[in-house]
């Protein structure tokens, strides 16, 4: 059906683009032979040319676009309301720092958060006693010191978070050769952002008739291909809150982890959004008061009427020339 979809939309912007190129051809015709008609730029037929293949081009993208949705091989995530997602919405602080323990337990020992600092989780998550407890107790190889040796110390609110293998190849070696993607911005990166995320964290389930699986992959149909070497981590109290009344369920993990890392893909999102809500508010005071203004200085001069009177006119010219004869009159001879 998509596909037919798409077909049709190229279809049409073939025909949009002949019919405008035969427009513009037949009208620069009428309008060269025509002697009472005022006469056709080229300006203007380049800016129906540029308009027609805007068009044409637009509708050649979206049409790819959905031709490549439905050659897809994996099943499209169903649409959930995210709290955050709305401009005057703010982030879950405490969906947030739940989300951060499920990191911390479940996921840190795979996926890294190579972008994100301790200082990141002040005021977000942690309070800055609390992230700088966090951060000293990762041990950080650091140097040169004044010597020009190296050493360990502990962490400090500037590090960032650790990394769970030491380079790529240790990666692939433990996960049978497929290396966990960062998590910094993998709700940005992702087609579908927070409602991929959490559809493949609690989609697994067995595989369809006929879908034979290597040693090593599982089968989710939301991800790409249907086999994914990442288990099944996420389930029913799987981690245990410190608030008993948030229930462990796996819905409930997997939306605390995905609100978290929806958090570290923007960081600084809700500043922004206040931000836009200030520049919103001030200007719509100012342009208001330059509304105002306007009208108030520019009112006389727009209502103002000019009538020629050439009585005025010749008795002004009059008084002129009496002017000048006296000034002639008056120069000592």
């Amino acid at each position: 059906m998509r596909f037919n979809m798409a077909g049709k939309l190229l279809n049409f912007g073939s025909k949009l683009f002949k019919t405008s190129k035969n427009f513009i051809n037949a009208a620069y015709v009428r309008r060269s032979t025509s002697t009472n008609a005022r006469k056709w730029t080229g300006a203007r037929q380049k800016l129906l040319t540029l308009g027609a293949l805007t068009g044409a081009a637009g509708l050649l993208m979206y049409a790819m676009d959905v031709s490549v949705d439905a050659s897809s091989d994996c099943v499209h995530p169903s649409k959930h309301g995210w709290g955050h997602k709305g401009l005057l919405s703010a982030v879950d602080k405490e969906g947030v720092r739940r989300g951060y323990q499920v990191y911390k337990e479940v996921c840190a020992s795979c996926h890294s958060l190579k972008y994100i600092a301790y200082r990141n989780l002040v005021g977000v998550c942690m309070t800055e006693a609390e992230a700088k407890s966090e951060a000293e107790g990762i041990t950080v190889h650091d140097g040169p010191d004044e010597e020009g040796n190296y050493f360990d110390r502990p962490g400090k609110l500037s590090d960032y978070l650790p990394l769970p293998y030491p380079n790529e190849e240790a990666g692939r070696a433990a996960n049978n050769g497929a290396y966990p993607p960062d998590l910094s911005y993998i709700v940005s990166a992702r087609k579908g952002g927070e409602d991929y995320v959490f559809a493949l964290l609690t989609g697994y389930c067995d595989p369809p008739a006929g879908f034979s699986l290597r040693e090593g992959l599982y089968f989710n149909p939301y991800f790409s291909g249907g086999a994914i070497a990442m288990g099944q981590l996420i389930s029913n109290e799987s981690v245990t809150y410190p608030d008993d009344e948030i229930s462990p369920s796996a819905s409930q993990i997997a939306k605390d982890v995905v609100t978290f890392l929806a958090w570290t893909s923007e960081p600084e999102g809700d500043i922004r959004k206040l931000l836009i809500i200030k520049v919103t508010i001030i200007s719509t005071f100012l342009i208001a008061l330059s509304y105002y203004i306007k009208r108030l200085k520019w009112s006389s001069l727009k209502s103002r009427k000019i009538f020629f009177m050439p009585e005025v006119q010749e008795k002004a010219k009059q008084e002129s020339a009496k002017q000048e004869s006296s000034k002639t009159n008056d120069c000592p001879k």
